[in-house]
């Protein structure tokens, strides 16, 4: 039987997830090898890992060339992807914020950076705003800084970067976190391997929730 493959984000998250897997007695080791392979298999041969930039795991899912993938609440608000989203692993946390400048006023039409194009519009036209939105893939805190933007929208950990800034958060957007999704089709097909992991990655994440509140 071929191993179950499993679309993961390299990154921050990696080290999270590897403990993780350890908690639920999981070998997933491999994917903390200090080397450049994508695709990599646990020792016993029963999953294989593919290395994926976090915007393309969901992808990789989709399209069923990964039977499981881990991918963050804001890939999957923003793509709005066709995905079974069994579980949350509570790694991984922040949150996606509009900011702004400290104290700036902000026009009735305001323009807007973010990578995330689709969640921001949807968020203002919920609220009734109608936001200009300017797409950026990277360092977005600049946009308010030089004029291209007056607000932006964009995940947060702690803060300090908005800080180093001089730029506020304005409101919360949407708590993200890190979720285990699969490929409806080989979720059904190989339900009998998938489950197991399933349960073992759930105990887990239920025995953290309670370390955490206790």
């Amino acid at each position: 039987m071929r191993p179950l493959t499993v679309a993961i984000p390299k990154g921050r998250v990696t080290k999270q997830l590897a403990a993780l897997f350890a908690r639920a007695s999981i070998d997933a080791s491999c994917i903390l090898a200090d080397d450049r392979r994508l695709v990599r298999d646990s020792a016993d041969g029963s999953l294989r890992f593919l290395l994926l930039k976090p915007d393309d795991v969901p992808t990789y899912v989709e399209f069923g060339a990964a039977d499981l993938g881990v991918s963050g609440r804001d890939v999957l608000f923003e793509r709005r992807y066709d995905l079974y989203q069994p579980l949350d692993l509570g790694i991984g946390r922040c949150r996606m914020v509009v900011a702004a400048p400290r104290g700036a006023e902000i026009p009735a039409v305001p323009r807007v950076a973010t990578k995330y194009a689709h969640t921001a519009a949807a968020h203002f036209a919920k609220a009734g705003v109608q936001a200009e939105i300017i797409y950026v893939q990277g360092s977005v805190e600049l946009a308010p800084l030089v004029g291209l933007a007056h607000l932006i929208v964009d995940l947060v950990e702690t803060g300090t970067t908005l800080v180093e800034n001089d730029l506020e958060e304005r409101e919360v957007v949407a708590e993200v976190s890190s979720l285990l999704v699969a490929n409806r089709a080989q979720f059904k097909l190989r339900r009998a391997a998938i489950e197991p992991l399933l349960r073992a990655l759930g105990a887990a994440v239920t025995l953290d929730r309670g370390s955490s509140e206790s």
